[in-house]
């Protein structure tokens, strides 16, 4: 971890789901972050490939952390994948979330989902909306 700790950290810490599904959070600064997971057996559908929801929370988890980096309590007001190919049981996924822009309470996220080879998995749009306070 090269950048300081912030509130994205702090979510992370309280987010059993992404933790429990051997989710990693590697970086999270300024409007950016990479999570990564490994695809177990579990997360396998019909077809022997890993299922879309599991590369949509991996996407999803890196999108969060990214728009929590600058503080606020920051939540998704929705999002949107594109899945390119499959990945496998035993690939190494990495997301990689990037900030296009945030205006007032809104903000707009671009995930992209990568095996670790390079080959890109999915890509991910995501829209936040920052809240007061705890969401809900």
């Amino acid at each position: 971890m090269g950048e300081a700790r912030n509130a994205a950290y702090d979510m992370f810490d309280a987010d059993a789901a992404s933790r429990n599904l051997g989710i990693e959070l590697v970086s999270a600064a300024e409007g950016a972050a990479e999570a990564r997971m490994r695809v177990t057996g579990a997360m396998v559908n019909g077809h022997a490939i890993a299922h879309g929801g599991y590369v949509f929370l991996l996407a999803d988890t890196a999108f969060a952390l990214a728009c929590n980096s600058h503080g606020p309590v920051t939540v998704a007001a929705g999002g949107e994948i594109t899945f390119i190919r499959p990945a496998r049981e035993g690939d190494l996924l990495i997301a990689r979330a990037t900030e296009r822009t945030r205006y007032g309470r809104s903000g707009i996220y671009d995930v992209t989902v990568t095996r670790a080879d390079g080959e890109v998995v999915a890509e991910f749009r995501g829209r936040s909306r920052t809240v007061n306070g705890q969401p809900g």
